[in-house]
């Protein structure tokens, strides 16, 4: 399962039916970075350009220039190199570019200085993402000034930059049918691994270990890598929101919260549960999640086109709001307490995200200065929460350190809404009854 070579097409057809006459759009690759010394992370290519080319190598220049004879789409990549290869593994070289990749024309990466000035020549507007890679910005400006030197010869630099990721990134938020498969698929993954550590969860294991059985078992059905660094916070760590330590033992009594999700082929799942150590939850525990979980069905009630972008995070806020003071967490009149937003010292974030390639996607979230409307293809993270901090002195002591979020991934469809990731369990019931089997 993957993104069709029609599909790359497609994209790039599409984004360059939006740039204007006369123009040329430079998308470059990831870089290999450094871990130590002499070893390197794996790498991972720069989703835009990835989105564009499906082409998974580093050293890579993507040019697109509409109507030009010779072409319209041209990769500079690295060159064959059988030693280099030995070591490094393969390259597809400028005639993989062409036959593997649909590439119209393809140079080596050694000799973009000499070729992308005269692409660039002639054209009025370059669009670029300025700023996202400062040593490559000033390759660009290079590029530029060699043909601004030769302009008493007659040649014709570009008079305006545009920035690239305003087209691009509005082509990301909306995911095409291949797309929204392969994020099921992620999901569903992600789904098994959490329902896995949930039947493995006991006292005395290290969070560590619950993350290891998650990334294990994801990598085993094709998720090898995760979409961020998983989240496992035992007892008081559940209350820090991004706490990635994971590195203390987990008790009998506590809760455990798991944020984790993998990726496949490119593509991210973000899943999080809230469970008891022991299989059990107190009343207290319970009580909280029943809360969230309620908030977390009314946001996701308010899913459908048509709806903005904010309306299933105010309908979090108002089932927290009323479910605190219900439990005497917060006191006083419900309307003012959410005038006041006081849920914000137990629900401090908001609803969600947006998901896709990256795990928090591109795409605006307010389109002149009113919420986005929700749209079908549009995929959406939808988590709210209740932290109770270990040293909260305005509560009673029953209801310290409890942390509970509830994460599941939801795609926007022409009559509403799919969730892609309600395979694992999220009621209170159906997680003891999972976790006692």
């Amino acid at each position: 399962m993957s993104i069709s070579k029609a599909e790359y097409i497609r994209r790039r057809k599409q984004l360059m039916s939006m740039m204007e006459p006369n123009s040329i759009a430079i998308v470059p690759s990831a870089h290999e970075k450094v871990r130590s010394r002499d070893t390197d992370y794996r790498f991972r290519q720069d989703n835009d350009f990835l989105y564009l080319t499906g082409f998974y190598e580093p050293e890579a220049v993507m040019v697109l220039i509409p109507e030009r004879k010779h072409g319209e789409f041209v990769l500079f990549c690295r060159e064959k190199d059988k030693a280099k290869e030995i070591w490094d593994g393969y390259r597809a070289g400028p005639e993989g570019a062409c036959a593997d990749y649909a590439a119209d024309d393809a140079f080596p990466i050694s000799d973009i200085d000499e070729i992308l000035p005269g692409l660039l020549e002639g054209r009025e507007r370059v669009y670029y993402a300025l700023g996202k890679d400062a040593k490559f910005d000033q390759h660009v400006m290079e590029w530029v000034n060699t043909i601004r030197a030769k302009v008493r010869s007659g040649a014709t630099p570009p008079g305006e930059f545009l920035d690239l990721d305003h087209f691009l990134h509005d082509m990301r938020l909306y995911k095409s049918a291949e797309e929204v498969r392969i994020m099921e698929r992620a999901s569903q993954i992600s789904a098994e691994a959490h329902k896995h550590a949930m039947q493995i969860c006991e006292p005395g294991l290290f969070e560590y270990q619950l993350e290891a059985e998650i990334q294990h078992y994801c990598a085993m059905q094709g998720g090898r890598e995760p979409a961020y660094t998983p989240i496992v916070g035992g007892g008081k760590n559940a209350c820090i929101l991004h706490y990635i330590e994971n590195s203390e033992k987990l008790k009998a009594g506590d809760l455990v919260l798991i944020d984790a999700g993998c990726e496949y082929e490119c593509y991210a799942s973000d899943i999080t549960r809230t469970f008891p150590v022991s299989g059990k939850f107190s009343k207290e525990q319970r009580a909280i999640y029943d809360i969230v979980l309620q908030a977390q069905y009314a946001a996701i009630d308010k899913i459908a086109p048509g709806n903005h972008w904010n309306e299933p995070h105010d309908a979090s806020v108002r089932v927290i709001t009323e479910g605190l003071l219900a439990l005497g967490l917060l006191q006083g009149d419900l309307e003012q307490l959410l005038e006041d937003e006081a849920y914000k010292e137990f629900y401090m974030h908001r609803i969600g995200h947006w998901i896709g390639m990256d795990v928090h996607d591109v795409g605006d979230y307010k389109v002149g200065g009113e919420w986005r409307v929700l749209e079908p293809g549009m995929v959406m993270t939808v988590e709210p929460g209740i932290y109770v901090a270990p040293d909260c002195e305005t509560v009673p002591a029953k209801w310290r350190g409890i942390g509970v979020r509830i994460e599941d991934d939801v795609v926007v469809t022409k009559d509403g809404y799919k969730v892609l990731t309600s395979a694992v369990p999220k009621t209170a019931d159906d997680i003891e009854q999972l976790m006692a089997g």
